[in-house]
């Protein structure tokens, strides 16, 4: 019997992409100083949706250990939380938390995602490899971690440019698996081949279905389908540092191979060569919590809201321009069943904006969607593709997400037609948003904390060089719930 982890000399070399992945993992630096900034603001502002996210009972519910009262005493923390848990269960509960309310970063492209979901499995990891005894612990600063967010993002954003997995029906948290499972192996020490071991495990789950984001069946495993791929990225990086071993064409090998069995022969491609350019570029959720392709229809609406919401049960008709994408994916008529339905609905999302002048996580519940006006205002509103947002979404150059909203009345009046390219979370953006960005931190903090807690988070997370050198141990001690 062949030795586990042992090579066999009658298999193919490893798919050119795996060791793309792991030579990456393994040789690139700490990225660009805009990164390792954007890196640091993404860190603070997903730990803030994290702890935002523990105001909301279905998702507490899912937290904790598998089995009632089956917790370890040196076990890694989940922030905001007494939870001392396995690695692989914090990494669930750790990407739940910052993925539940749909208000972390976001990769816009050919797929779409949200790369801070990998911090599941980045600070579980980490916390891990710090807290366990014996010769195998080793120390990581928060410096590490942020290196391995950048990586993360980057694995996860550049899969995503050219490879539309939502087009063959496969929900986008595959790519959180992907990169979790690479960033969390070499986290742990493994070697660079056994990267590759624990990447071509990844891609051989396959990918869970999109329909779960989708009518009929739309339901809360959208919310911690990431923390799944995330703690499942842990579990294949742990047994491949164990000995775990690999299958070197999981994605070439005629018939059963991802490309074959899940593409439709179409191959994986990597658009461009993987350094720091999806954190430099990712898009921050800065002011409400909307599926990021309604962003900028929102921000259109609320510059409509004081003109027309005194005017309501005037309204004829509501024209909303988009892209393709949101065409596809969250234009949405009919009855909407529960919050994971309303917050992936475009004209849900425009009308509470019209009616209300805000958009807040509380208002996909069920008590703020029995408002009559909402369902008014979406029976009105018609939804088209703008070509020109379509081709600009595209285009790497810009990377917009253009919406246009624009209203008719009875009388025959309209209102003015506003059109946003850009969401406030772009990297054009950045000056302007970064200062609202901290200030959502500070409110999604303090539902949880008292004020001298919170500003003890936020001056960590504020300085630079303190928190590049800060041990990841120490780091999470700061997060967790006191009795």
């Amino acid at each position: 019997m062949q030795p586990l982890g042992s090579r066999d000399a009658t298999r193919p070399a490893p798919d050119a992409l795996l060791t793309a992945i792991a030579d990456y993992v393994c040789d690139y630096g700490r990225g660009s100083a805009e990164a390792r900034d954007t890196a640091r603001y993404c860190l603070m502002d997903s730990l803030g949706c994290a702890l935002l996210a523990l105001e909301f009972p279905a998702c507490v519910r899912r937290l904790g250990p598998i089995v009632p009262g089956a917790e370890l005493p040196d076990g890694v923390r989940v922030p905001g939380t007494r939870y001392r848990l396995d690695p692989v269960k914090a990494a669930f509960d750790i990407g739940t938390l910052v993925r539940w309310l749909d208000y972390n970063d976001t990769w816009l492209a050919a797929e779409w995602g949200h790369p801070s979901d990998n911090l599941g499995a980045i600070l579980a990891v980490a916390d891990f490899v710090c807290r366990r005894g014996g010769a195998e612990r080793r120390s990581l600063s928060m410096g590490d971690v942020l290196t391995a967010m950048i990586k993360a993002h980057e694995i996860q954003g550049v899969l995503a440019l050219e490879n539309a997995f939502n087009r063959v029906g496969l929900d986008h948290v595959l790519l959180v698996r992907v990169a979790s499972t690479a960033v969390a192996t070499h986290l742990l020490g493994g070697t660079r081949e056994q990267i590759v071991d624990a990447v071509s495990n990844a891609w051989l789950d396959g990918g869970a279905l999109r329909t779960y984001r989708h009518a009929p069946n739309t339901g809360p495993r959208k919310s911690w389908a990431a923390g799944d791929a995330t703690s499942r990225g842990t579990r294949h990086a742990l047994m491949a540092v164990a000995g775990e071993p690999g299958y070197p064409s999981a994605l070439t090998a005629p018939v059963w191979g991802f490309e074959a069995a899940l593409m439709r022969g179409n191959p994986i491609r990597l658009a461009r060569p993987l350094e720091c350019y999806v954190m430099e570029n990712v898009l921050f959720k800065i002011a409400y919590p909307a599926e990021f392709h309604a962003q900028t229809a929102v921000e259109a609406a609320l510059a409509l809201h004081a003109d027309v919401a005194g005017r309501l049960d005037e309204i004829d008709s509501i024209t909303i321009e988009t892209q393709e994408a949101a065409c596809r994916i969250i234009d949405k008529t009919g009855p909407l069943a529960n919050p994971a339905d309303r917050d992936h609905c475009l004209q849900y999302m425009v009308a509470v904006a019209l009616i209300h002048g805000t958009l807040t996580a509380e208002h996909y519940e069920d008590e703020a969607a029995a408002d009559p006006r909402i369902d008014a205002l979406r029976e009105r509103m018609t939804v088209v593709e703008n070509e020109r947002f379509t081709a600009d979404y595209f285009d790497p150059e810009k990377r917009a997400i253009g919406n246009a909203v624009q209203i008719r009345f009875a009388d025959g009046t309209a209102s003015a037609r506003i059109a946003v390219d850009y969401p406030l979370g772009h990297r054009k953006r950045r000056a302007e948003g970064i200062p609202l960005l901290i200030e959502k931190f500070r409110r999604n903090v303090r539902t949880r904390v008292d004020d001298a807690t919170a500003g003890g988070l936020e001056a960590v997370l504020m300085d630079a060089g303190r928190l590049d050198e800060m041990p990841v141990d120490e780091f999470m001690a700061m997060w967790v719930e006191q009795a």
